[in-house]
């Protein structure tokens, strides 16, 4: 039988902090809540990644405040999963590096950097990373693609792009574009993922939009992951709303 790790996706979700319900009172900086949570649950997923790259300082601390067998499981910054990132949140080295159209523009896309700066921010992504992973406490990678991302040449060569970029690591794989999913293309999907070891993961989610990917169970390596998004409908596309809005449990 496999072990079953449940956990929550931040110990430092606004929303958890201003319900006054999780933490005990005294528990209100940054190592406390993580030692809390960490005596709480086994795994937490690190939402922050996405929107800046991580710091091997971070890494560090993370490793000093939560006990042997805590994980981590980190979602990859959203320049690398062809999402529209700010430009204020690149590493200064990187932006003035772009060309000046790109620096011009208020958000960029991957095909908007040139391929040495590529690799320079997945250099500085696997070391920000490192110190989790030589502690054993780096569980997968998340990479989160958006629903204006299809199957197809590019698209797979993108993810095993991705994968060579992080050769140390694990990566789980999400679609938020069914097409990935339907009949047409689901065991073309499941056994790309499957040849190169890579997490398929499963999601509970709205139905019914073109990012909605079905409730599929399946296992393509030997770890599995399931993400519970919720069932809002009504503000699963919704534009301009915060993460927490966005995921509002319906009752």
């Amino acid at each position: 039988m496999g072990e079953v790790r449940i956990g929550l996706c931040s110990w430092t979700d606004k929303n958890l902090i201003e319900s006054r319900t999780f933490y005990p009172p005294g528990v209100d900086d940054a190592k406390g809540r993580l030692q809390y949570y960490a005596r709480e649950f086994p795994l937490v997923e690190v939402d922050s990644s996405y929107y800046a790259l991580p710091s091997e300082r971070n890494s560090r601390l993370w490793v000093e405040r939560t006990p042997e067998q805590f994980t981590f499981n980190v979602k990859a910054y959203s320049l690398f999963t062809n999402h529209p990132t700010c430009t204020y949140g690149l590493p200064k080295q990187i932006f003035v590096g772009l060309p000046p159209e790109a620096q011009a523009k208020e958000r960029i896309c991957f095909d908007d950097v040139p391929g040495e700066l590529r690799d320079e921010l997945w250099g500085m992504f696997d070391s920000a990373l490192r110190p989790l992973h030589e502690a054993g406490k780096l569980g997968t990678i998340l990479f989160q693609f958006p629903r204006w991302f299809f199957p197809g040449r590019k698209g797979f060569s993108h993810i095993l792009g991705c994968q060579r970029s992080l050769p140390h690591y694990r990566l789980a794989i999400e679609f938020r574009n069914n097409v990935w999913l339907n009949q047409d293309n689901v065991e073309d999907t499941l056994g790309f993922l499957e040849a190169y070891g890579m997490t398929f993961v499963c999601v509970d989610e709205p139905q019914g939009f073109r990012s909605s990917c079905p409730p599929l169970a399946a296992v393509t390596s030997d770890i599995a992951i399931v993400r519970f998004h919720g069932r809002n409908t009504d503000t699963w596309e919704k534009k301009g709303i915060a993460a927490a809005e966005r995921f509002k449990l319906v009752l």
